[in-house]
């Protein structure tokens, strides 16, 4: 049996640094991609992986899809082999990247899970609000709902993001791009309630200044910013006891925002802005939800059907 020679040993050790100081990849990320290049390199039984051409490539390519592999799981390790050529290469390993044009199987599309309207206020009207953080809870389920923000963007408003005379919020995106979501009055109504009352007393013994621009609107009890496993937290702590039939994230609040838009007529261009998502491909999964929920209406509803 094979195991790594001194060579390969340094190749992945560099290669792990180059993930996590030059593509800025999770720990997690890290680890399956180096994982990958190590089953790649024991393969290779000591044959040279400098030396190696595309069709050596395509002989692992065959040799991994013999197993019960996931196709998400198969894509990965392509795209690991991917980046460890383009590493190689960018440190003149190699003269010539024989993974260049190697190509991952497509990804099956699965449409993203949502609520309807009246799931939503189930679990909205399930919320104790009897105490001040549940009412933040409340508060913070409203606006995702209202708004179709990410969980990170809400967790980041400060109190200069606000324009509520306007009804709308500006939110950072992913790459810290700005946007301006709209909010409903109700919503509204809530987060200026939560301003008022229920923030002042979740830590009243660390928050005795008044918010500037930059002070956090969403606080824990020790008065810094909510992070966003909270907000997880307590979806899964209501949807647990109203016992809902589905998982529910707050990325399903973002998703039935964007269904419920788009069944109620709106223009995809809209959406895309108010979602913050760069490409118009990215909204247009959302015109499949709706076909789909008219046939499914039609199925039901229709005598020939």
């Amino acid at each position: 049996m094979h195991i790594l020679n001194n060579r390969e040993k340094e190749f992945t050790e560099e290669f792990k640094t180059y993930l996590s100081v030059e593509k800025n990849f999770s720990v997690h990320t890290m680890t399956a991609y180096c994982s990958d290049i190590v089953s790649f390199l024991l393969w290779l039984n000591g044959e040279d992986c400098t030396k190696i051409d595309f069709n050596k490539l395509r002989e692992y390519l065959y040799f991994i899809q013999r197993f019960d592999y996931k196709k998400t799981t198969i894509a990965r390790k392509i795209a690991s082999i991917r980046t460890f050529y383009k590493f190689l290469f960018r440190e003149r390993y190699i003269e010539n990247n024989p993974a260049i044009s190697l190509s991952a199987p497509k990804r099956p599309k699965s449409l993203p899970k949502f609520l309807t309207p009246e799931e939503i206020e189930q679990i909205l009207n399930n919320i104790k609000i009897d105490t001040p953080a549940g009412f933040r809870n409340r508060v913070i389920l409203e606006l995702l709902w209202a708004t179709g923000m990410r969980v990170s963007e809400l967790s980041n408003l400060n109190f200069g993001d606000l324009n509520l005379e306007e009804n709308e919020i500006r939110v950072f995106g992913k790459g810290a791009k700005e946007r301006i979501v709209l909010i409903s009055d109700r919503a509204k109504n809530y987060l200026i309630q939560y301003i008022n009352t229920a923030r002042k007393l979740i830590a009243p013994e660390y928050n005795t200044k008044e918010p500037e621009e930059n002070s956090p609107i969403f606080i824990n009890c020790t008065g810094y910013r909510l992070q966003n496993q909270t907000i997880r937290s307590a979806i899964n702590d209501v949807v647990s006891k109203i016992e809902l039939p589905k998982k529910v994230t707050p990325h399903v609040f973002r998703h039935s925002f964007a269904t419920k838009l788009i069944e109620n007529g709106a223009d995809l261009r809209v959406v895309q802005e108010l979602l913050g998502h760069a490409g118009i491909s990215n909204t247009q999964i959302y015109t499949h939800i709706s076909m789909k929920h008219m046939q499914d209406v039609y199925n039901s509803a229709h005598p020939h059907s």
